[in-house]
């Protein structure tokens, strides 16, 4: 049985002492977390120390991006080889803000998935509409798009060990969140687009997670959802109360592998 999953996604933010801090204190509780996967998603900057400062405690490190090539005269990127030689297990891929302000698109987020796989990185594929795609009817037309072909080519073994974060871009950082029914809306659509181009199995143990102004406070009825597995934080990832608290709503939440009778 997998486990529940918590990502802090803490963008561009901290200083190099702030991070100690930061990881310091969520790893001194990390025997609490025995049922729930955590990981920790620093800037690149501090991926190395935070490595180092949870080795041994459970606790996961993942990157917040990575780079489409393997290897060469990409000036400022970061190789999946690396990321993993540095010690990460996961990496952040076609987060709505790489697609927006970095024009991320499908055909590059696919690659980035691709060599993310190459390299022994799990990925935590992004995926979510905004609001005028809501409101206009074509929310789940858009989701159908971002998994088929930001997906197109992964086998059911890789897929299997991937991450699918479903993320409303218009609840992002604004303070609005869906509520636990939209957010169970759209996580089974998820598993059943994933079913159509992969195994019953596969589509059933495949963690999604919720992300989008998730809060201690409205963590614990996410996680009740029967296809909600976990959830990547944002702004609440910053605060070490407010993370273990979404931790502590993920270890008491049940773990459903949901799909395979469908």
């Amino acid at each position: 049985m997998k486990k529940k999953l918590v990502a802090g996604n803490w963008k561009m933010n901290k200083t190099r002492a702030d991070a100690y801090t930061l990881t310091g204190a969520i790893a001194s509780s990390s025997g609490g977390y025995g049922n729930v996967e955590v990981v920790l998603c620093p800037p690149y900057l501090y991926l190395d120390m935070a490595v180092s400062m949870t080795r041994g405690s459970g606790i996961m490190v993942g990157a917040q991006n990575g780079c489409h090539e393997p290897i060469g005269a990409y000036t400022g990127e970061v190789s999946m080889g690396m990321l993993r030689d540095l010690g990460c297990a996961y990496v952040i891929l076609g987060h709505s803000e790489r697609r927006t302000c970095f024009g991320e698109t499908e055909a590059l987020i696919n690659r980035k998935v691709r060599r993310s796989i190459e390299a022994g990185l799990a990925p935590i594929y992004c995926v979510g509409e905004t609001l005028a795609q809501r409101h206009g009817g074509s929310a789940f037309d858009t989701l159908n798009s971002q998994l088929v072909y930001g997906l197109e080519g992964i086998d059911d073994a890789s897929l299997g060990g991937a991450v699918i974060a479903y993320e409303p871009i218009w609840a992002i950082g604004t303070g609005m969140s869906a509520t636990s029914e939209q957010a169970q809306e759209a996580h089974r659509f998820i598993r059943e687009v994933v079913r159509n181009f992969s195994s019953v199995e596969t589509a059933a143990r495949l963690r999604i997670i919720y992300g989008g102004s998730v809060t201690p406070e409205n963590a614990a009825e996410m996680m009740e959802q029967p296809d909600i597995d976990g959830a990547l934080v944002g702004g609440a990832s910053l605060n070490a109360d407010s993370f273990k608290g979404i931790i502590r709503a993920a270890s008491v939440a049940p773990f459903r592998v949901t799909g395979a009778e469908n």
